[in-house]
């Protein structure tokens, strides 16, 4: 029987730990905290976003950092597989709008809870409470190095995850092991992270959110990437989904460096005509008010200052007194809300880490490093990352599956 000894017990160290015991191994997991998949319980807000129900393909296309070397594990362990294990187990799933797989009791603390009955059915040892010093290999056999002593066994996995959250536990100790076994460290960068802008004004409309707008970001004439949905102004600057996703794509755009400028459509939906003529109807209709409330039916209160300013009108004017050109210079702002973004919230508060251990030295059929035998590598500490909607659990969940199922049936050498 072999013995596989797992760092780490988030989603991959789980998942590998799992499929080591249902393979037949002999499994131990050390993990930091009092608890495993802390860093799952603050996900999907709290429900726990599993995975998604979209075609596999569409997982490899909604991760940017190095999607297509999960093909294989995608191959061996999909959505599919892990809802019909979660229910072999005994968590049922639900799916929701875009695709999104939530467990049945909304609430990620019961998954949680449900991840660590099932390890303790299958007869894994849960060393928590016990930070990993060193992780090292001697004479064909791995050990691993906690404050309690040293453990050997055949094969070590590495889960640790990134260094997003380190609350969660994830402050980058995988990379410190890795490169001590000689593995290259590509540059961390955070993603699906909020972006930081200089602007009082920004600042000023913090809790408000909008939805259904268009947010473009651009470097120069160069335009990094557009998404159309959900955002909030921040103390500090904006955030929501669409700001997330820009800055993921940001974070993939190479040498690209802050300031860049983010431009917000507000009514994406209306043409610069159709835009026009929405602003000659509300002027018409509250032609005796002052701009500040003749732009009520289309703006939230308190932003209606902000594109008035931009436009250069002023807020008492009364709409009656609106020039052609004024309305032709809201009606720009509206569709072209311009701010900088001068950078991202620090990499502890993004979502993910992109960037980790160089896919190039792992195996992506077995996820076993090709520089050091019986040394495996799952989830968050590999260089790869992924849009929100499920798909960073997943691959969490497939290369953890993978990597202990290989851990766990491995040839002597």
């Amino acid at each position: 029987m072999k013995h596989v000894l797992i760092v780490g017990a988030g989603a991959a160290g789980i998942m590998a730990a799992l499929a080591a015991a249902e393979a037949g191994a002999k499994v131990t997991v050390f993990e930091k905290n009092d608890i495993v998949g802390k860093k799952m319980g603050i996900t999907g807000k709290g429900r726990c976003n599993l995975t998604n129900t979209c075609p596999m393909s569409e997982f490899i296309a909604r991760t940017p950092g190095n999607g297509k070397f999960l093909f294989s594990a995608y191959g061996r362990f999909g959505n599919t597989d892990l809802r019909a294990n979660l229910r072999r187990w005994g968590l049922e799933t639900v799916e929701e709008r875009g695709g999104r797989v939530f467990p049945v009791s909304q609430s990620a603390v019961e998954v949680r809870k449900f991840f660590y009955r099932i390890l303790r059915d299958k007869g894994v040892t849960l060393r928590l409470n016990e930070a990993v010093e060193s992780i090292y290999e001697k004479n064909g056999q791995w050990f691993v190095e906690a404050a309690a002593g040293k453990t050997a066994g055949d094969a070590c996995i590495i889960a640790t995850g990134g260094v997003s959250y380190p609350v969660t536990g994830s402050t980058g100790d995988g990379y410190r092991f890795a490169v001590l076994q000689g593995h290259t460290l590509k540059e961390l960068k955070p993603s699906l992270v909020p972006f930081v802008s200089p602007h009082e004004w920004v600042h000023d409309l913090s809790g408000l959110s909008l939805k259904n707008v268009e947010a473009t970001l651009w470097k120069g004439r160069k335009k990094i990437d557009s998404r159309f949905g959900e955002m909030i102004f921040t103390h500090f600057g904006v955030s929501g989904p669409v700001i997330l996703l820009l800055s993921t794509a940001a974070a993939h755009k190479g040498k690209v460096e802050f300031p860049m400028e983010l431009v917000i459509n507000l009514k994406p939906a209306l043409s610069e005509e159709k835009m026009l003529a929405r602003l000659k109807r509300d002027f018409e209709k509250y032609e005796r008010k002052q701009m500040e409330n003749a732009m009520r039916d289309l703006l939230p209160h308190r932003l209606i200052p902000v594109v008035l300013a931009r436009a250069g009108v002023a807020a008492d004017l009364q709409a009656s007194q609106l020039p052609a050109a004024a309305r032709r210079q809201i009606a720009y702002v509206l569709q072209n809300l311009q701010l900088t973004v001068t950078g991202t919230r620090p990499i502890e508060e993004a979502v993910v880490t992109a960037g980790g251990v160089s896919v190039k030295e792992i195996s992506p059929q077995t996820m076993e490093s090709r520089l050091v035998p019986h040394l495996y590598f799952a989830g968050e500490v590999m260089d790869i990352d992924a849009l929100t909607g499920g798909y960073n659990l997943q691959a969490a969940f497939s290369t953890g599956y993978v990597a202990g199922t290989a851990a766990a049936l491995q040839e002597d050498e």
